[in-house]
């Protein structure tokens, strides 16, 4: 069979910018630096910019666009995350999505009881480990914040946690410049030296900004302690339309570019060639109560315009998915991650976090954690899409079943049925009288009796005891120093 020049597949695919619109919002993204400018009280940072050419009056500095272009030619466009074994997890150099968990959240519903109480550090155990098991799940973050250890040295007990229970990549938030360090000094404790942790990132740091445009020297000191290392950095500020960001998706997306582009051209004047994304989070703001939503559509919308902003700096994207502001497994909650989910997946979005937060962000739960990993098989398959070639069009086969017949017999149905259609794990498509027989469950109970399974049977690649025990001691003399 002769087919010239063609494509065996192609990648589902949204755009919600045309080509002049991301123009206009990248030129409002220099002019609100070069003319509102960013606060930055950090003497460090203040030279650094100075010295660049930016206008600096007190903490106050005005950036032009040149230094900022500047930046981006040394900002590495492309590039890979490793899990803990050293092994190629995460390619930043394309369009792929990955999802990954929720984190931060004082509360989390009990694994194994279904109980709403305040998060323990065996809740952050008990995330990475369900995660672990979960084979739509590509990276984890601290599954919730431990209220149970010292506040001071959160960071490094959640790191542990989860470096302990799965291999898989980890994003972390460090909340003092000090505890970022540590727990890059326990990663190179797992990785076999802090070259070998350079060479193949495991770890994405998390630090965070205030928007708008308000950089803490607290923020800025984790930054450089990030770039020093040569670790990958997510630099994101919460963009709240209505509330930090203006209420337009226009103004919100020039806005919190400006805040990326300003990060990165920091992070490489310090150090260049040093990892980063293009990133933000966008929360809209509930006029009626204060609270965030994190599933509604215009939050969507401006991931998806973030999606190709970033593809058009050739920088990796962060996204916000499979989370839903209901308090229970329903279908709320089902509705909101799917469509979040596949409306990520299908802008190109590149890390795509939060599968597992529920009512406002403000709960972790493995439940509905259970629930994306089902979801993002779904969302997985079709960005699949289809392969035409001459095996999937199938020619000579339908010619010889021919008019009249089936093709439920054939060996080239039963050679690809299995990798052209998705097999659900948790969804029923059973007949009736099965299901009844089964128990007539409903995907609340499926879920539930999965997590259990996964908590009983799942025992991820342990790490060797010799580092587990060095992790253990640079978490105990790290803790102890955070503390004090």
């Amino acid at each position: 069979m002769n087919i010239s020049a063609y494509g065996e597949s192609q990648t589902p695919g949204l755009k919600v910018l045309n080509d002049d619109q991301i123009y206009e919002i990248i030129q409002a993204a220099y002019l609100i630096l070069e003319e509102t400018g960013a606060r930055i009280p950090h003497s460090g940072a203040l030279k650094l910019l100075r010295q660049a050419g930016a206008i600096v009056k007190g903490d106050l500095v005005r950036v032009p666009r040149h230094i900022i272009q500047s930046a981006l030619v040394t900002a590495p466009q492309g590039f890979r995350i490793y899990n803990r074994d050293g092994r190629p997890a995460l390619d930043m150099a394309n369009g792929k999505s990955y999802f990954g968990t929720s984190t931060a959240s004082p509360k989390s519903v009990d694994a194994r009881t279904g109980e709403v109480r305040e998060t323990r550090l065996a809740d952050i155990a008990n995330g990475a480990l369900i995660a672990d098991a979960l084979e739509h799940i590509d990276w984890v973050m601290p599954f919730g914040s431990a209220q149970d250890v010292p506040p001071e040295a959160i960071e490094v007990y959640e790191f542990e946690a989860a470096a302990n229970n799965t291999a898989k990549p980890i994003v972390f938030c460090g909340y003092t410049p000090r505890g970022t360090e540590i727990v890059f000094e326990m990663a190179a404790a797992v990785a076999g030296s802090l070259e070998e942790l350079r060479q193949r990132p495991f770890i994405i740091s998390y630090p965070e900004p205030i928007t708008p445009l308000f950089y803490p020297a607290e923020v800025v000191d984790k930054m450089f302690v990030t770039a020093d290392c040569l670790q990958p950095q997510l630099t994101a500020g919460a963009q709240q339309p209505g509330g930090t960001s203006p209420v337009t998706m226009a103004g919100s997306l020039a806005l919190s570019l400006a805040e990326s582009l300003f990060a990165i051209a920091l992070t490489q004047l310090h150090k260049p060639g040093c990892l980063c994304f293009m990133a933000c989070s966008y929360i809209t703001l509930n006029m009626d109560n204060g609270l965030m939503s994190v599933a509604a559509p215009e939050a969507n919308l401006g991931y998806a315009a973030q999606a190709q902003i970033a593809r058009r700096f050739n920088l990796p994207s962060w996204g916000l998915a499979g989370g839903t502001d209901s308090k229970l497994l329903d279908a709320q909650a089902g509705a909101e991650a799917a469509f979040t989910m596949l409306n990520q997946a299908l802008a190109g979005l590149n890390l795509i976090h939060d599968v597992g937060y529920m009512d406002t962000s403000m709960l972790c739960s493995p439940d509905q954690l259970v629930l994306g990993n089902e979801l993002a098989g779904w969302v997985h398959r079709f960005m699949a899409g289809i392969k035409v070639n001459a095996e999937t069009l199938a020619l000579e086969v339908i010619n010889k079943v021919g008019p009249g017949g089936n093709f439920l017999r054939h060996s080239h149905t039963l050679k690809n049925f299995r990798r052209e259609w998705w097999k659900p794990a948790l969804f029923t498509r059973e007949a009736y009288p099965k299901w009844v027989g089964n128990g007539a469950t409903d995907i609340r109970d499926r879920v539930r009796q999965r997590v259990v399974e996964i908590l009983e049977t799942h025992k991820p690649a342990p790490l060797p005891d010799s580092v587990k025990a060095k992790v253990a001691e640079i978490r105990r003399k790290g803790a102890a120093e955070l503390a004090k």
